[in-house]
C-alpha cells in the first residue's frame, strides 16, 4: 500500500509523543514493505522566519493556501492509496483535507488530543478538568483565553475550529481515537459513527531487560507541568514520606518543562528524590525497567499515555490517576494500580502499597508484559491500522455535510 503521513511536527523544545508516534508508524509500516512518505511542517522553522512571515501564522491556523498547493503537488507525484493525517496545528490547518479531496485521496485522521473542541487541546483549565467547550461552544475559550493564557492568541484557534468543522466532519473517511474515553469526550464533534475507530498507539518492543532485583524506587517520566499532575506528585510524595519517615523509597523524576525550577527547589532538601533531567529513549527504558512502578498523576484526561505501554513493555506496573484513558489501559489488581484523580492522599497510599508489597507489584508487572503483547505490540496494532486504511480506501468521503448544532454539556470542575 502507498501511504502518505501528514504531520505538523511539534517543537523540539517540548518533546512530543505525537512526533514519536508518527516516526514509529513510518518505520513500522515501511518495515512491512509498504511505500510510505511523509509530508510535514516543523514548528521549529517558525523561529527562522521574518517578522512579516511570523505574523502570518495565526491566519495559517485557519487556512493555509500554500500548504494546500504543496500537498496537492506531493499527492500528484506520489499517488498514495491513503493519506494519514496527524497534527495539523499550527502550519497545516484543515487545508490538507481540501488538498486530499481535490486529488481524490481518502483521509484517515488520528485525533491525538481534544484540539477540535478545546482551544488548549486538553480540556484542562485553571488547574481543573473543564468541559465548557465539549459540546462545540467556543465562547468560553475566548472569555478565559484558553490558548497560552491569552484571549488574543485564542482568537485564531477558535476561528479555525469553527471555520473548519465542516471539513473535519465531511472530508475524513476514517477517524482514529486513541481510547474509548476520548471518543466519548469528543461526542460534541457529531462525527459519523460508522467512520469512527478506537485504536491505541503501539510501542516498539524494547531491547532492555529488567535487572534481577529492581531498585527500591518509583519513577515519574514526562513533562513537568500542571496538566501532567506534577504539583499533585510533589504533594503526594510528601504525604508518602510522612507515612514512611526516614525509610522512604526513592523517587526518580525525569523530564523538563515549565515547572522544572519548582521541582528542583522542592527536591533540593529531599534526599529521597533524584532528578534525572531529559533522557533519551534508551535511558527512559532503562529507568522504567529498573524501578518498582511508574507514577502517572495526570490532572487532564489523557487520551492515551505512552508511558503506560512503555512501562508494561518492560514489566513495570503503572500507578495512574483513574480518569481519561487510564482505566482502559490499567486493570487494578492485575497489571497495575489506579488512584483517585487529584487526591494526594490516595496517591500516597498507593505508593506506600508499592513499597510494602514488592512481590505483588512484581506480579503486576509480569501480567502487564502480557497486556503489552496483546494490546500495544507493533504487529497486532499495525494489522488494526491497515484494516482502517482499507476501510477508508473502500469507503472514501469527499463531501462536507451540513454543520452539526452546538450541543450544550455540563461543565466538570469549571466555572
Amino acid at each position: 500500500m502507498r501511504i502518505l503521513l501528514v504531520h505538523n511536527r511539534y517543537r523540539s523544545a517540548a518533546p512530543s509523543g505525537e512526533n514519536r508516534v508518527v516516526d514509529q508508524e513510518r518505520a513500522a509500516l515501511s518495515a512491512l514493505g509498504h511505500d510510505v512518505e511523509l509530508f510535514e511542517r516543523r514548528s521549529d522553522d517558525i523561529d527562522g522566519w521574518s517578522t512579516a512571515r511570523k505574523a502570518s501564522v495565526p491566519a495559517r491556523v485557519v487556512r493555509s493556501p500554500g500548504t494546500r498547493r504543496d500537498l496537492a503537488a506531493h499527492l500528484r507525484r506520489f499517488r498514495p492509496d491513503v493519506a494519514h493525517v496527524h497534527n495539523t496545528f499550527p502550519l497545516l490547518s484543515a487545508s490538507v483535507l481540501h488538498a486530499c479531496r481535490d486529488e481524490h485521496v481518502p483521509v484517515v485522521a488520528t485525533l491525538h488530543n481534544y484540539k477540535l473542541l478545546c482551544a488548549s487541546g486538553d480540556f484542562f483549565r485553571a488547574g481543573q478538568v473543564c468541559h465548557d467547550c465539549a459540546g462545540g461552544a467556543v465562547r468560553p475559550a475566548l472569555v478565559h483565553g484558553c490558548y497560552r493564557g491569552s484571549a488574543l492568541a485564542t482568537v485564531p484557534v477558535t476561528v479555525g475550529t469553527v471555520a473548519n468543522r465542516r471539513a473535519w466532519r465531511g472530508l475524513v473517511s476514517a477517524y482514529i481515537f486513541l481510547s474509548e474515553a476520548q471518543r466519548l469526550l469528543m461526542a460534541g464533534l457529531a462525527l459519523d459513527a460508522e467512520r469512527v475507530f478506537v485504536k491505541p498507539n503501539f510501542v516498539p518492543r524494547p531491547d532492555v531487560t529488567p535487572p534481577p532485583v529492581r531498585r527500591r524506587a518509583v519513577a515519574y517520566i514526562g513533562r513537568l507541568d500542571e496538566a501532567k499532575g506534577v504539583p499533585l506528585l510533589l504533594d503526594g510524595w510528601d504525604r508518602y514520606r510522612a507515612l514512611a519517615g526516614d525509610d522512604a523509597m526513592r523517587l526518580v523524576v525525569a523530564g523538563g518543562g515549565p515547572l522544572a525550577d519548582r521541582v528542583a527547589r522542592w527536591a533540593a532538601d529531599r534526599p529521597s528524590v533524584e532528578l534525572a533531567g531529559h533522557l533519551d529513549r534508551r535511558a527512559c527504558q532503562e529507568l522504567l525497567a529498573g524501578v518498582r512502578a511508574v507514577l502517572l498523576p495526570s490532572q487532564w484526561e489523557e487520551t492515551f499515555g505512552l508511558v503506560v505501554a512503555e512501562a508494561m513493555a518492560v514489566g513495570t506496573p503503572p500507578v495512574a490517576a483513574a480518569h481519561g484513558s487510564f482505566p482502559e489501559l490499567v486493570t487494578p489488581g492485575r497489571d497495575g494500580a489506579l488512584f483517585a484523580p487529584g487526591d494526594p492522599d490516595d496517591l500516597a497510599r498507593v505508593v506506600a502499597d508499592v513499597d510494602a508489597y514488592p512481590e505483588r507489584y512484581e506480579s503486576y508487572g509480569g501480567r502487564g508484559a502480557t497486556t503489552f503483547a496483546e494490546r500495544f505490540d507493533v504487529r497486532h496494532n499495525l494489522e488494526r491500522l491497515l484494516d482502517i486504511y482499507r476501510y477508508a480506501v473502500a469507503n472514501p468521503v469527499y463531501g462536507a455535510p451540513r454543520a452539526a448544532p452546538v450541543v450544550r454539556m455540563r461543565s466538570h470542575g469549571s466555572s
